[in-house]
């Protein structure tokens, strides 16, 4: 008789670094949110010099909390 199977305990360590992961990023986007909108939005008016760069830079102006403030609850401004 083999008592030796560990293919839960294994799940269960992948599933913890999932998780882990998953926190790490939330708090690197917590603390890098705006310079990270700032990034894409020169990225956006770098490709797209139309309406859409207009809205990515004006989106840039206000801070992460304030603009997540303004969005309805569809996701719409």
């Amino acid at each position: 008789m083999k008592r030796n199977s560990k293919s839960g305990q294994s799940m269960t360590e992948y599933l913890l670094i999932i998780v882990l992961v998953a926190l790490a990023s939330l708090a690197i986007f917590a603390v890098f949110g705006d310079t990270i909108r700032a990034k894409l939005s020169g990225a956006i008016t770098e490709m797209d010099s139309g309406d859409h760069a207009a809205a990515a830079q004006a989106a840039v102006s206000k801070d992460s909390k304030t603009f997540l403030k303004d969005l309805d609850k569809d996701g719409e401004k």
